[in-house]
């Protein structure tokens, strides 16, 4: 049985409004439990349309966000204020807008020192998310993007072998491929550890990725979290 459950769309914001409508449900159904819902967000340019559709349908839906923890799964080692900042994106476009409270964000601080700022993330989350018997972190939802490369957050496939056995929630990348080189990246086993992953998948030049990705036998990032653990795919590719 394949290990992950993929959903096709024509256009982007189709995906977007999807992955945005399912997102609300799970807010509402941990609401009604008196549940905190904790998620992390990532960046890519499907970000854009999906923070969007999450605003305009919260909005229409009356969701309250009072009881969302909000991390992210990778940042760039820039301020805040900087336009390769995820944390920017996000905060424009979905936390301003739904008017999330201060003590409610939890970014990664990638203006300060890339150690520092890993270790401040790994207490946070780990204070806020309730852990699993391997005293992994657990995430309610984490959305992902997928690179022509197959990365997701900022896991790349160049990374030493030993970046699958890293046990803190969160690591330094070095050397990264596509610039900025310094990042900040949620781990594997964090990521494998989710109650549930989101992937949205929209672009040209993905396909090659996500094919490889979904194959048994593939070796991208995203194949190593798919042949761990079931994941929900979002994509707009006209391949698949």
């Amino acid at each position: 049985m394949a290990n992950f459950e993929l959903l096709s769309f024509a256009r982007a914001d189709q995906l977007a409004r999807a992955a945005a409508s399912a997102w609300l449900d799970e807010i509402e159904a941990a609401n009604r439990a008196g549940k905190t819902f904790c998620v992390a967000l990532s960046g890519g340019r499907i970000a854009q349309k999906f923070f969007a559709a999450v605003v305009e349908l919260a909005q229409a839906r009356a969701v309250s966000f009072a009881r969302v923890q909000f991390f992210w799964a990778d940042e760039r080692c820039v301020p805040p204020t900087d336009p390769d900042s995820n944390f920017k994106m996000a905060n424009e476009l979905l936390l301003l807008p739904l008017k999330i409270s201060a003590e409610k964000i939890h970014r990664l601080r990638g203006e300060d020192s890339p150690a520092a700022a890993v270790k401040i993330a790994g207490e946070e989350l780990c204070r806020i998310a309730p852990q699993n018997q391997n005293h992994q972190p657990v995430l309610d939802l984490i959305f992902l993007g997928l690179g022509e490369d197959g990365h997701i957050a900022s896991l790349f496939a160049c990374a030493p072998v030993k970046t699958l056995d890293i046990s803190a929630p969160f690591l330094v990348i070095e050397n990264s491929p596509k610039p900025p080189p310094t990042r900040i990246s949620l781990s594997y086993k964090t990521i494998f550890a989710a109650k549930n992953i989101a992937i949205l998948v929209s672009g040209a030049g993905k396909e090659n990725a996500l094919r490889e990705s979904l194959s048994p036998k593939g070796c991208t990032p995203l194949a190593q979290v798919i042949q761990t653990r079931p994941v929900k795919i979002f994509s707009d590719l006209a391949a698949f």
